[in-house]
Formats: C-alpha cells, structure tokens, sequence
C-alpha cells in the first residue's frame, strides 16, 4: 500500500470519485455517470450508484478470495464479506443503504434529488474507504463537490447544495493560500462540472458487457489466490480500516430518518418538521422533527397518534451516545402537552414527576457495535422508574412495541410475582421453586442477562414452563421467545407446552398459545414462540425484512452452552457457518438483537456461556440431585482395554484446567477452557478399522444382553464409523445370543433415515435396544431407559462429554435402574476426571454402610464427613425405592426412623 509522499501524481478533480481513476477506472466512470445524471434524472444516478456499490463490493471480494461469480445477489456477498470480517460493521451499513436506494429507484420507480444526493455523498464514502484500503491509507479526499442542480427543487434541496457548494469554494480559499488564486480554482471548478458530460460520454462508449467484467473479476481473484500474502494483506487492510467513513449532518439525518421508516415511523426530517407546521395526527405514527421544548429543540418526537411516547437526541456530533440520553431526558422533562395531545398513561414519572414522555432515544446514525457499545447503535432508556438505565439497542422500537411496552407495569407485576402461589397442577420439587423464585428476584433487581444451571435431567424444560406461565399470567412480560438449537429438541419443547397442565387442567398451550417451529412467520396474538436458533439467526441477519427489536421481552435459551459446541451432527441448521468462530458470533449477534431479558438455561456452564449471560442466579447440581434421589448415580467405568486406550491423552502445551478436589467433591469449572486439547481429531481416526472396533463389540456383547430392561447408547466418531459399530456389533450379538432383533441395534445419527422418528423410537419404544450415535443424542434427550453408555470416541469439550453423560442420568424405577453404567473403550472417562464434577457420589460401590457410618463418626475433617455421609445418603436412596412394606417395617424398628426420615435427620 503507498503512502501519500510516495503516491503519483493524479489529476485535477473532476468528479468525486476520481481517487479510483488511475487504478479502478470502471468503478470511477460509473460514479461520474451516476453524478451526470443527478440534475435530469435522480432515478437513473441511483440506478448507477447501485451498480458502482455492486461492482466495488465483487471487486473487494475477488481481491480476498471470496468472489463467486457475478449473479451472486448483492445483499448475499455484502453479508459474506461483513462475516469475513472484510467489512466492518460501520462500512456495510453504508453498501447496505446505496443498495436500499438502488433497489427502490429500480422496482418503485423513485428516487428523489434528495435520495440521490444521499447516495452520491454515501458512494464517494466507499470509494474513500476503497481507495484508503488499497492504496493510501492517508488519502485526504477534500471536499464533497456537489452536483449540477436542477432546473427545479425544493427549498431544503436548494439549501443544501449551496452549502456543499460553500464548503468546497471555502475548502478551495483556504488551499489558494497556499497554491493558487480563488479565480483559478473556481474555473477550473467549473471545468469540472463541464466535463462530467465528457465522463458521462466516455463512460457510455468505454463501459464493458457484464460477462467480460465477471471474467476480469475472477481473473483477478485467480490472481489474489495464486499470491496467498499479497490476498492475506488485502484483506487484513479492508478489516483495519476503521474510522473511514466520515458521514456529514445531512446525510447522518437521512439514515437514521430511514432507520426509523424501517421500523414503521413516518419520518423526515427535511419535509416533517415542527416549523413547517408538522404536527401529529390520529393514525399516523409520527417521528416529528425538530419538536422544540421550553429548553430548545427535540432532535425528532415520536407520536402514536396523538401520543408522545419518546424523545430523541439524534446528532452526527454525539460521539457518547449513551451520555446524550440526558438531553432525551432533558427534552421529556421540559415537553409541553398541549390540549390537542393525548397525554400518555401514568404521566408524570421519576422521583419528582418531572418527566411527561415516558422513553428516551439517542443515536449518531453508528451501527450497533458490542466493542463501541457507548458510542454506537440506538441506546434507549425507559423514564418511568429511577431504576432504569439506558441499553443499547441495533434498531429502533416500533410504534406498536412503544405501545404494547407502554401498557406493561414492572412494579405492580413484580409485586403480583411475589404474591402468586405454587398451586399449579404442574407439581414442582423444591429445588425447581427455589430456582424460579432465584431468577425472578433477579429481574427484580434489574438484571437483563442470567444463567441458570440444573443438572441434566432435573427439569429445566419443566422449570422454564411455569417460570414463563407466572412471567406471562403477572404482566411482567407480554411474548416469550423460547430458543433451541435444533429441531429434535424445538419439537420435544412443542410436546412439553402444549402436555403441560398449570391450572383448571389447561395446559399452558390453551392459556397463552404456542408457535412452534413449523410456524414460519410468527404472530402478535400468541404469547410464546419456540425457535431454533439457526432460523432466528436467518430471520435476524439474512433477511432483509429483519424482526422488530421488540418482537420479543424475554427470550429464553435452552441448553444455551450448545452455542459453543463443535458438533458435526446439526445437520437441521438451516445455514452454513464457516466455522465454530463464526456460530458463536451469530449466535451472540442474534440474541444481542432483540431487547429483551436473556435467560439461559445449561447444565454445564462455562466461562464462555457466563460472557452472555453472566454468573448463574440459581445452581443445581448433579451431585445434589443424585442425594435428593432426583437422579440415579454411576459405577466407576467398564475400562475396555486396547492398545489406543492405553496410549493416553496429551494435552496441549500451556493449557489450563481445573483441578478435580475429590475431598470437597468441587471443581472450578468456570475458569476451565471448553476445547481441552486431547490430538483428539487424530485419535477418532484411529478408532475407525475393524480389528479395533471387532474387540471392543465383542467385550460389549458379553455384557450387552438384548432380553435385559433397559437400553445402551454408544458414542461414535464419525457417521460412518457408527455403520461399522452397528454391523459388527450385530454379528457378535448374534454370535453370543444365537438370534438379533435386526431392529435392535440402529444408527441414529442425522445421515439416518428419518432420524427424528427414530429417536421417537427409541424413547417410546421396545425397539431398538442400543443407539449408535455420533452427536444428535448428545443433549436434550430423555430416554430414562438408557442404561449403559459406551465410549468409542474422544471429545474435546469438557461441555460435551458431561452432556453425553447426562443422557443415562435420569432415573427409571419400573426397570428398576440403581445406577447406569459407563463402559469406556478410549480412556476418555480417566482423562476428562480432573475438568468435570460428574463423579460417582458413591465412590467404592463396594463399601458397606456399615464402614461409611465409621466414617461418619471418626473422620476429623469436615470435608471427610460430608463426603462419607452423601455416600450413606445415595447408597440407602438407591435401596430404599426397592423396599418392600416388611423391609421398610424392619428398617425403622432397628433405626427407629423410616428410611425417609434418616435421610432428612443424616441431611441436617
């Protein structure tokens, strides 16, 4: 890239994108036809400028390896090029918007001058970022030389291009200082404006046909390709150029005058202005410019109707934009109802009641950027508590999002919250009380992100349904967003609302309604609405009829740890990511989106998950739930032995995990990474040769009885290594059982035919008695049956591995399932003891009561106690749901308590 001393000399300018000429002259001929045509035909100069932002966003794409072709479609490449990290955020929105204008002159047939002087002043911004980019980082544009005016034009027109116009000649003295006489600059100004005709000429006979632009395009990507640094270093110049894009008050104002269109105001700032006699008016929603206060102007007001429902502080200047709330507050302490307004309900508010408009806006036309939170996006504050503080938002509210918001009375639903009973047809354990009551105070408190963690198989799904059923029947929320991250569990979820009865035997579904996930466009009528979160990411991001920020007030994610999981069985996604960087990005960009309270739900938090959703507001773990008899307990592991198991795991240099305490029975998960480096991609290829796999089926089947209660599940490492598994494990079923069920042993993975009825199946069925998995069974999957677990396969995520073990932990007392077992054939469970809490609450399953009660009595330490007593406490669970009446008898006349209340008495 040159720098401004060593660059060559250029022409006189002509045009305002003749920086491109020496090195893109296509690019520059379509700017300068696009200004030729301004004064005659704005319709047409934003045609071209649409085609010059098309042309320059194939051209960034070739120089960094991502052309395809030319009839990719616009919008598509720009959204490529912005998740690349070739675009900022700041740069896109401005393709985005010449794109807008392009698209609307091209299928309405409009375009003001107006519009197209926008766009002119938006183009010549990217061909500076280009040229900054790929040729002189301190480039110095000048000023923005307007277009010839037409013949005839509005006043604000009129007045705007006299003051570009009086920009560039006072950019012209000022440079005469030093170089030349005004006289000799305004001439060759003049020449200018002539030879546009000139450009416009040339560019007519000269512009080539699409097809040999596509083939100069691609040869120029070949070329890029074939010189990996010189492609690296374009596109590492595109991702750091920031603060390019250098936007007047005029055209700031016309974005965020669109902003506001968009989400389904009136707005203008130019024609809709208080002193142009614009008031507001039954019907209409109005963002009203201008509005002035006994304090000075509101940048705009907003009305539904007749209603002022926000003030706004809308300035190209507010480089803090979330300290410029105080002039929206400012602006609603000193806005004067008039007799012809509609005073908004529950005016005045704050602590003295000096605000009469309830919500406060401010923005600087910035793209939300989570890095720049304070100085970019919409931030928005509600008025109507002292408590409320102002957020930042990526969009606007709607004006039926102000209204519905408008309705809604925090305190009197957190005081109704605090009263409302349990009494739910829907039986909650303690536990799951404790939990709601833990996160409902939480929102009380202001919190808008919380985690909460349940072991797996303890209820969350449960306990998420009547935590949205209180949040629903109170007010404190008016429509749920419940998100999943595949189909299997959206549809389990569906099950769940529309089984679940809460009061008068209605289910939740009858009270509140339900869209699931085969209702493509969602309505405003249903309270809840179940989503995966590859369709929200599609309907938010890649769409360009994105949802309104508040479609939703609360959103709650389950099994919210999925979002950082590298699993290559979500074949029900519905877009491609290039990889797990890139999941977990749109993943936090979607919930980021809506202004809503984010509650997640895991049973294995992480310190990445606890960046989204901070600490856990309420835990639950699986050791507890093991000692309250709400889950069942596991033996030490089956260790298959094979030379790849006995060859170990390495870990990577400089990593950091946690260490398990086995006396405290604790491990500080949170600072432990979730990708744990184990060579495990090298190891899973290993595990797929049929020596190797012929071993481990044949130990399997001496303890895999098919006539037995209970079913197995077994971890593979690739699709088609699950096919090898359950062929050879087929024939060494047959070889030892004489006879085998074909459809006792099925490969349920997504390659599988149907596997979401095969899951069905297997959950609800006889057969099949052992699923061969690779990840679809890995979460959210409650086969209480599962009995035996079998490892084939490593993982490297701490998250995964204790999600694979939950999906045996779930009890099942008609079978009567104690424990559930664990057969290793990969060293996996040795390996990953130090980074997971999941260990067997009883240790030895040997060891008598009578030895545990020794340890109870003797140990010194506290640490010692406690862990010998749980063991007492799981071991006399497991054997008391087996109790007949006479041993149950026998067991309280020798301890003089019932089994239930020794375990109450040993508890405390």
């Amino acid at each position: 890239m040159a720098s401004s001393s060593d660059r060559t000399a250029v022409p006189e300018p002509c045009s305002n994108f003749w920086m491109l000429a020496s090195h893109q002259p296509e690019l520059a001929k379509l700017g300068a036809r696009a200004e030729s045509y301004f004064s005659e035909d704005p319709n047409t100069c934003l045609l071209k400028l649409r085609q010059f932002a098309e042309l320059l966003a194939q051209t960034v794409a070739a120089q960094v390896g991502e052309y395809t072709s030319a009839s990719e479609e616009q919008v598509k490449l720009l959204r490529r090029l912005e998740s690349a990290g070739h675009l900022t955020r700041e740069v896109a929105q401005v393709f985005h918007e010449v794109r807008r204008l392009g698209n609307s002159a091209n299928h309405k047939l409009a375009g003001t001058h107006s519009d197209a002087l926008s766009g002119l002043k938006l183009a010549r911004q990217l061909a500076v970022w280009y040229h900054r980019c790929t040729v002189d980082r301190d480039f110095k544009p000048g000023a923005f030389i307007p277009p010839l005016p037409p013949r005839e034009s509005t006043d604000s027109l009129k007045a705007e291009l006299a003051r570009l116009q009086q920009v560039l000649e006072e950019t012209a003295r000022q440079a005469a200082e030093h170089k030349e006489s005004l006289a000799e600059v305004r001439q060759r100004l003049e020449q200018s404006l002539a030879d546009q005709e000139s450009w416009r000429r040339l560019a007519e006979e000269s512009e080539q046909s699409k097809a040999e632009l596509a083939a100069s395009l691609q040869e120029l990507q070949t070329e890029s390709l074939a010189d990996t640094r010189r492609m690296s270093e374009a596109a590492r110049a595109f991702s750091r150029a920031t603060e390019v894009i250098d936007i007047d008050e005029a055209t700031t104002r016309s974005l965020i005058d669109q902003q506001l269109r968009d989400a389904g105001w009136e707005a203008d700032s130019v024609s809709l202005r208080h002193s142009l006699g614009c008031r507001p008016q039954k019907g209409r929603n109005m963002a009203i410019a201008e509005w002035p206060t006994s304090e000075g102007r509101a940048d705009y007001v907003l009305f539904c109707g007749l209603m002022p429902v926000a003030t706004v502080e809308a300035k190209k200047k507010n480089k803090d934009v979330s300290a410029a709330l105080k002039q929206a507050k400012r602006y609603s302490r000193d806005f004067v109802l008039t007799d012809d307004m509609t005073a908004p309900p529950g005016q005045p508010w704050g602590r003295d009641g000096e605000y009469k408009i309830p919500f406060g806006f401010s923005t600087n036309g910035r793209p939300y950027l989570k890095q720049i939170e304070h100085k970019s996006g919409i931030w928005f504050i509600d008025m109507r508590r002292p408590t409320n503080h102002g957020r930042a938002l990526v969009a606007w509210y709607t004006p039926e999002g102000l209204s519905e918001l408008l309705k809604l009375n925090e305190a009197a639903a957190e005081e109704k919250l605090t009263q409302e009973p349990f009494t739910y047809d829907l039986k909650l354990r303690d536990y799951q009380i404790r939990a709601i009551k833990d996160i409902e105070a939480a929102i009380a408190s202001g919190r808008r992100e919380m985690l909460v963690a349940m072991a797996t198989g303890t209820g969350k799904t449960k306990t998420a349904i009547a935590l949205i059923y209180r949040l629903l029947k109170t007010r404190r929320f008016r429509r749920v967003l419940f998100v999943v991250d595949r189909f299997a569990l959206g549809d389990q979820a569906g099950r769940d609302f529309k089984s679940t009865r809460m009061e008068d035997l209605r289910t939740f579904a009858d009270t509140f309604g339900l869209k699931e996930l085969g209702d493509i466009v969602p309505d405003k009528d249903t309270c809840v609405h179940i989503a995966t979160i590859q369709g929200l990411i599609k309907r938010t991001l890649y769409s360009d009829e994105p949802p309104p920020v508040d479609q939703y007030d609360c959103i709650i994610v389950d099994e919210c740890h999925r979002g950082y999981l590298l699993d290559r069985d979500l074949s029900d996604t519905e877009l491609e990511f290039r990889d797990q960087q890139d999941y977990i990005s749109k993943y936090r960009r979607v919930l980021e989106y809506f202004d809503a309270v984010k509650i997640g739900l895991t049973a294995t938090p992480a310190l990445h998950t606890t960046q989204i959703f901070g600490q856990p507001v309420t835990r639950y773990t699986y050791r507890e739930a093991v000692i309250d008899e709400v889950l069942i307990d596991h033996e030490p592991p089956i260790n298959i032995l094979t030379r790849l198991a006995r060859d170990g795991i390495v870990w990577a240099a400089g990593a950091a995990v946690g260490v398990y305490n086995p006396v405290a029975s604790r491990v500080d998960y949170f600072n432990t990474p979730d990708e744990i480096k184990l060579e495990v991609d090298e190891f899973n290829k290993k595990v797929i040769t049929e020596n190797f796999n012929r071993a481990v089926c044949k130990e399997l089947a001496k303890e895999l009885d098919p006539s037995l209660p209970g079913k197995t599940l077994i971890f593979c490492a690739t699709d088609s290594h699950a096919d090898l598994v359950v062929t050879i494990l087929k024939e060494e079923l047959a070889a030892r059982y004489c006879e085998i069920d074909d459809d006792a042993v099925e490969k349920i993975t997504a390659a599988a035919d149907k596997p979401l009825e095969l899951i069905l199946k297997y959950k609800n069925e006889q057969l099949p008695k052992i699923a061969v998995t690779v990840d679809l069974l890995t979460t959210g999957i409650d086969v209480p049956e599962i009995v035996n677990l079998v490892f084939i396969r490593r993982v490297n995520s701490r998250i995964l591995y204790e999600q694979m073990l939950g999906r045996a932990t779930r009890r099942c007392d008609h079978i009567g399932k104690e424990v559930f077992r664990i057969y290793d054939a990969v060293g996996i469970y040795d390996a990953l003891q130090e980074v997971t809490d999941m260990h067997p609450v009883v240790v030895n399953p040997k060891i008598t009561f009578g030895q545990l009660l020794n340890e109870i009595k003797s140990a010194n330490n506290p640490d010692l106690v406690a862990l010998a007593r749980d063991q007492f406490i799981a071991k006399l669970q497991r054997k008391k749901r087996h109790l007949t009446e006479q041993q149950a008898a026998t067991f309280e006349e020798i301890v003089g308590q019932t089994p239930e209340e020794f375990i109450r008495e040993l508890r405390r």
